[in-house]
């Protein structure tokens, strides 16, 4: 068990480390309130976009507008005036009335008989601003109402965005007296009226809650909900606004002393008596005035009273949670939740090439995922009443996303700086998960190693220009490197034209022979289209030779700190490359190893054939098997046309040299052409006085065609230019006066049985004018 949980704590590092790491930055951010700005902006957007609760029949509002300073041509109400409103309004028997005027001057006419009032109004609530320094913040109020304790704390607490998000259900004044504010007072004289009226419940020996009915106020503590460090004094509660502006019925003041109001319109009501009017500047900026677009529109104070006095209500009477928040504990934990989420995420879609643009969609269309399943549920958690982070865990997941994506690109581009650029996206998830994966050093492991080579390349490519090489070269490997990656093999080395494969190096599937000779029958069937692009560039086919060999083997990084290779080193790779040199044109040759293991895996394997061969530098010969397809689940078959040989009506002189490796003999041996075929030819050698050595199957030779106007043994002279007569059998009236005769033809003995004294040859390299000669010459041929 502690085994596969310390693998699993390693393939997962990345996530553990960056999941606590990063959300516990975002938590430091947000304590230094670097992101209290961005919760407010959330918090005021689910308010407004939240459903709007009905309207609160019991309350109701008459603003004291324009039209009624317009009516009474004052800028002031006199104390009169409110007295014969208040009168009206309590003949209809309501259950309170807020006066959200001060009223601690007289303001004539009519002061005697408002205090009269006041005096004979117990349901009567008049308000006095409390917090502030003396003399220039502060106002008493009414004297009559205060002796009657019918003022209460009209202060309304206003955030740094200028936005009212809190109210205040008491605070203290300056002799440390505790003042119940407006709403508060407000709620209590009409719950009382239901027996749930205010309740002081104590906490300690000194700190109490105020309850109504079953209902305690939660107290607003300085880090709930987006709030850091925020000022908490006295006592104070988030405001669940019912809706925005114009939420309760609202009257004017003419209205009421104009007798204009139904009889019963107050009964059993809550009136507010407040300012609405522009001129009195009492509007603030509430959650619902932060529209996205448009104009904000603010909310009167008298408005905000009734919305603080409705939330009491409705949560007494009508069982509406109030608005909550969580623990500063699971607002932590819910920040790390969201950034391994964020983690998590980026790490299963590390898989595939991180720059195409459908990897980099995915990665997108996940992100895109996440933000709306976490501004949708923290938005379905406050239709809910709960008030939880948004930006803080938004910001933790996606900075851990993109911490572990640029981790894996990081890491991807490491991995292939020490492997090469051609490594499929699982080996180098793989690599990522491996913790030895870019160490220095080596081990020896059972690998397959594949190699291929170009027919004859190198003698073409000293012909064509530097650049048309390179662009050959490029498309060529472009392909293969292609089908190499499909097959989950490692590119190791690119040599010239020349492929060096590994099959379970640096990563082990268990299947590395298979893999190794599907791989090598698609790169086969993959150069038809390699020669469809050749021949469009007025070029002759590539031929391409595969070997495939099993062995123990050391693979590891090579090299220093400044510069790494991942590098294979071992006899069982020059054993591959000499199996490789064995082959002809789209032959794929496997070694007796390979050949094991594909029948210990049950491999439905294709043999043409078998040889047996000595490698320089192996003790004892070894069989190499001539491979024409796999089965199932690769379905592969390596195709190879029949080749059809015409015979010359005169037969063409050549001589040869003998090809031992890079070396070629200096002894020339005469011999004839008699038969041609688009690849091949059947050669009779010349068995005189200067005979030449017994030619093993598979061995190379250089060969040049010879002058007919040259004697014996005259060799061919370099830089001659031979004028070549039409009855000629060198002449064609296409080629006219051409140098063939210095060009180098390149070929492997076949080991096809031939008639006494020939030999089959398989042309590995032909120059474009050879070529073009050999083909006039078999069309002479009659039919």
């Amino acid at each position: 068990m502690w085994p596969w949980l310390k693998k699993q704590a390693w393939n997962w590092r990345v996530v553990l480390i960056a999941t606590p790491a990063l959300a516990g930055t975002v938590i430091a951010l947000r304590l230094l309130g670097a992101l209290q700005v961005g919760e407010w902006f959330f918090y005021d957007q689910f308010m407004r976009l939240r459903p709007d609760l009905a309207q609160d029949d019991r309350i109701a509002i008459v603003g004291v507008d324009e039209g009624d300073y317009r009516l009474l041509q004052m800028g002031q109400l006199p104390d009169g005036v409110l007295a014969d409103a208040i009168a009206a309004i309590q003949a209809q028997n309501p259950r309170a009335i807020g006066l959200d005027f001060y009223r601690n001057l007289p303001v004539e006419p009519g002061h005697d008989r408002l205090l009269e009032v006041f005096a004979n109004s117990p349901n009567l609530v008049g308000i006095r601003k409390v917090v502030g320094e003396s003399d220039r913040e502060t106002v008493s109020g009414s004297e009559t109402l205060s002796a009657l304790n019918q003022l209460g704390s009209n202060d309304i607490l206003v955030d740094g965005d200028s936005r009212v998000r809190r109210g205040l259900i008491a605070v203290g004044d300056s002799t440390g007296e505790w003042v119940a504010s407006f709403s508060v007072l407000l709620a209590d004289l009409y719950l009382s009226e239901e027996d749930k009226g205010a309740n002081f419940i104590p906490v300690g020996e000194s700190d109490w809650h105020l309850q109504f009915g079953d209902v305690t106020l939660p107290e607003f503590q300085a880090n709930d909900g987006g709030y850091i460090g925020a000022d908490a004094g006295g006592k104070q509660i988030l405001i669940n606004y019912r809706a925005g502006s114009h939420t309760f019925e609202l009257v004017s003041l003419r209205q009421v002393l104009q007798g204009q109001l139904p009889p019963d319109w107050a009964k059993d009501r809550i009136s507010l008596i407040g300012p609405y009017s522009e001129a009195d500047k009492d509007y603030f900026y509430v959650p619902h005035s932060s529209a996205l677009v448009g104009e904000s529109t603010p909310m009167y104070g008298v408005e905000i009273h009734a919305q603080l006095t409705s939330q009491i209500l409705s949560a007494v009477l009508d069982d509406r949670p109030l608005l909550g928040t969580w623990p500063e504990w699971g607002e932590n934990l819910w920040i790390l939740a969201w950034s391994g989420v964020g983690a998590t995420s980026a790490w299963l879609l590390r898989r595939g090439n991180s720059s195409s643009p459908l990897h980099l969609l995915k990665h997108l269309g996940s992100n895109l995922f996440l933000v709306g399943a976490l501004v949708g549920g923290s938005f379905w958690f406050f239709t809910e009443n709960y008030w939880i982070p948004v930006l803080p865990p938004l910001l933790a997941g996606m900075v851990s996303s993109l911490t572990v994506v640029g981790y894996v690109a990081q890491s991807a581009g490491s991995i292939r700086k020490t492997f090469g650029r051609y490594l499929s996206a699982e080996i180098v998830e793989t690599l990522l998960e491996s913790p030895e994966g870019l160490k220095m050093g080596g081990e020896r492991r059972k690998i397959t190693i594949l190699t291929s080579d170009l027919r004859g390349f190198t003698a073409t490519a000293e012909r064509l220009p530097p650049e048309e090489v390179i662009r050959i070269l490029n498309f060529y490997l472009g392909h293969m490197a292609d089908i190499i990656t499909h097959y989950r093999g490692t590119i190791d080395e690119f040599m010239g034209d020349g492929i060096l494969v590994l099959f379970g190096a640096p990563t082990t599937y268990g299947d590395e022979a298979e893999r190794s000779v599907a791989c090598a029958i698609a790169m086969q069937q993959i150069m038809e289209t390699v020669n469809v692009q050749m021949e469009e560039w007025g070029y002759s086919d590539l031929d391409m030779g595969i070997g495939i060999n099993t062995g123990e083997v050391v693979v590891g990084n090579i090299g220093s700190v400044k510069r790494t290779k991942y590098g294979v080193v071992g006899s069982q790779v020059n054993l591959t490359y000499r199996i490789e040199s064995y082959t002809t044109g789209g032959q794929v040759l496997l070694s007796e190893t390979t050949y094991q293991e594909l029948q210990a895996a049950k491999a439905s394997l294709k043999i043409l054939g078998t040889k047996e061969v000595q490698p320089k530098g192996v003790k004892r010969p070894i069989l190499i098997y001539d491979v024409a397809g796999i089965g199932a689940p690769y379905d592969l078959v390596l195709r190879r046309d029949a080749e059809v040989y015409q015979e010359l009506t005169t037969p063409s002189a050549i001589r040869y040299a003998v090809l031992s490796g890079k070396h070629v003999d200096d002894r020339l041996y005469p011999a004839h052409l008699i038969s041609l075929s688009r690849k091949q030819a059947l050669v009779k050698l010349d068995l005189g006085f200067n005979r030449p050595p017994e030619l093993e199957p598979l061995v190379n030779l250089k060969i040049n065609l010879v002058d007919p106007n040259a004697t014996a043994m005259d060799g061919p002279t370099p830089g001659s230019t031979p004028t070549l007569s039409p009855g000629d059998p060198s002449h064609d009236a296409n080629l006219g006066n051409v140098s063939i005769y210095t060009e180098d033809i390149y070929a492997k003995v076949l080991e096809d049985s031939a008639p006494e004294g020939c030999i089959y040859l398989y042309f590995t390299a032909k120059p474009p004018i050879v070529a073009q000669y050999l083909n006039q010459l078999s069309r002479r041929v009659p039919d």
